[in-house]
């Protein structure tokens, strides 16, 4: 467990944060990241260790397909970032972000008009019966 002595108003008293509080926060940060899913796994492919220079973050994620790693890397770092320091006085040390896979679009392969066989050619829907509807 952290703790950190915050005074706001002069007031004597020691707030204390868990592990898991973090771990919270950075899990809300990247759910606001767009472009990846966090690791299916208890902890979610996150850990949190807080030590002298400040928090620690190791996160590993899954990016989706067409997304720049390096971009979407840097982003989780800089929010991560952004909302520890703002939501619980804590300095980031460092964030290292592991990517461990990309997941593909899963689409029916398009078959080209011209790759049709000769019998499967294009039809237009027919009419309704105007009959019919009276």
């Amino acid at each position: 467990m952290a703790s950190i002595r915050y005074n706001p108003n002069g007031q004597k008293g020691k707030i204390t944060y868990s592990t898991d509080i973090v771990s919270g926060i950075v899990v809300l940060s990247l759910q606001e990241t767009e472009g990846i899913e966090l690791i299916p796994s208890k902890n979610k492919g996150i850990k949190v260790s807080f030590e002298k220079e400040g928090v620690f973050v190791d996160i590993s994620v899954i990016a989706h397909y067409g997304y720049s790693v390096p971009e979407i890397a840097y982003r989780i770092q800089q929010t991560i970032k952004q909302m520890v320091e703002s939501m619980t006085k804590f300095k980031i040390a460092q964030v290292d972000v592991h990517v461990q896979s990309v997941i593909f679009p899963e689409a029916a392969p398009e078959v080209p008009p011209e790759a049709a066989p000769e019998g499967a050619a294009h039809e237009e829907p027919a009419e309704p019966d105007e009959k019919k509807n009276n």
